[in-house]
């Protein structure tokens, strides 16, 4: 599902809500594919609550944060799984390095949701409508799930164009729409409405946006506290945050910095992925050196068609930002698997333990170069800021023809 509210490639509508589709219940569905198309709840025991239900269920009346007893009264023939927290973590884990490959400002409120703020990535990947496009494209392809994107102004329209997204859609609403979009939803859409305050907004006779954004601030504040009321009018009126606050979540590894590639088929070659971690080596390494940052533990992370992930690490002497010492390291960890015309999905190389490079120090060897690798990835760090990002590269990337 797709709508679009204005010109999607006009004004200043950058900021992203990406919400992924009843997230606990679809990773368990993607794990457990004879369960497609069943209604699935992921959720405690009889005393517990429901994490998450996928769509079937919901048709029934199921939702999260509903009593396990009553969700199993309404839909009697639900298949309940119990929550895998570390597969639920890896997967976000996943999906968050998807979203800063895009933007480096991206706000991280729960494991399954984050706002990104795309201002920057225009010029590269095209209007912000595309850029929710190849998001919710490569989540899908690399993480077999789907997501909703909302795309705005503010992080407040934001979050509730995605909501209108649902599922597997994205909704724009360019400011200058805002209102429009607002006003006809129920007073409970807006944050920090529960069902106290729409209470009390009903017995004012305000049912929906419009009605609050139409009523004097006086009203509102008297019947509500100064705060509230006043926050309730501004959001009303299209208000909210402008601007994207980036953090991570705490169910996160240490700061680190990687990349990893989907392949567009299958591969048991392993040249063709030794030669996906050259690539992806010499893209962290400038990212390192674009943060000033170094790092002493390289990651391997190996996905396989059956969407099996597995992941190996290496501790090395000394913090590197050099993509040659990234990649031996990634390429030894391959190696090292051993495997046998095993096919695989995605492949990722990944440096964590960041420390700021100007309080790294290397040992040298005897006999060691002056200059060496350092001093000639950051020269052709200089020529592709001048002339392009496909100026210099390790002359086994090129294509067969060059």
């Amino acid at each position: 599902m797709d709508l679009a509210l204005g010109n999607p490639c006009a004004g200043s509508a950058t900021i992203l809500h990406v919400d992924m589709d009843a997230f606990y219940a679809s990773v368990a569905v993607r794990d457990r594919p004879e369960l497609r198309g069943s209604p699935v709840i992921v959720g405690g025991g009889y005393r517990g609550v429901v994490l998450s239900a996928s769509y079937e269920a919901r048709r029934s009346g199921v939702h999260s944060a509903m009593p396990m007893m009553r969700a199993r009264r309404l839909c009697p023939g639900a298949i309940v799984l119990a929550p895998d927290f570390a597969r639920f973590t890896a997967v976000s884990t996943a999906v968050m390095e998807t979203f800063r490959a895009v933007t480096s400002l991206v706000e991280v409120m729960s494991l399954d949701e984050a706002f990104l703020e795309v201002a920057g990535a225009r010029r590269r990947l095209g209007s912000p409508a595309t850029i929710a496009e190849r998001l919710r494209a490569r989540i899908a392809d690399e993480q077999g799930i789907t997501c909703s994107v909302g795309v705005a102004g503010t992080t407040h329209v934001a979050k509730l164009a995605s909501r209108r997204a649902k599922p597997d859609g994205v909704v724009v609403v360019q400011p200058q729409d805002a209102t429009a979009f607002l006003h006809p939803l129920d007073v409970e859409e807006l944050w920090g409405v529960g069902e106290k305050t729409a209470a009390s907004l009903r017995r004012l006779g305000l049912r929906t946006v419009g009605d609050i954004a139409h009523t004097p601030m006086t009203i509102l504040c008297r019947a509500l506290g100064p705060a509230q009321g006043a926050l309730l009018h501004d959001l009303a009126w299209g208000g909210g945050r402008r601007a994207v606050a980036p953090r991570r979540s705490p169910d996160e590894p240490d700061r680190s910095i990687g990349s990893d590639e989907t392949f567009g088929r299958d591969t048991d070659d392993p040249a063709v992925v030794r030669r996906e971690l050259l690539r992806l080596s010499t893209k962290v390494a400038g990212r390192l050196r674009a943060a000033c940052v170094v790092g002493r533990t390289v990651t391997l992370k190996v996905r396989f068609a059956d969407f099996t992930t597995i992941t190996r690490s290496r501790t090395l002497l000394d913090p590197t930002d050099i993509g040659v010492e990234i990649h031996g390291a990634a390429a030894q960890l391959f190696g090292a698997l051993g495997l046998q015309r095993a096919r695989i999905r995605l492949v990722g190389v990944r440096v964590e333990g960041l420390r700021p490079a100007v309080s790294a120090s290397r040992q040298l060897m005897l006999g060691a170069r002056t200059c060496g690798w350092s001093e000639a990835e950051r020269a052709v760090d200089v020529a592709r800021r001048r002339f392009g990002t496909a100026a210099v590269r390790p002359a086994s990337l090129l294509a067969p023809d060059r």
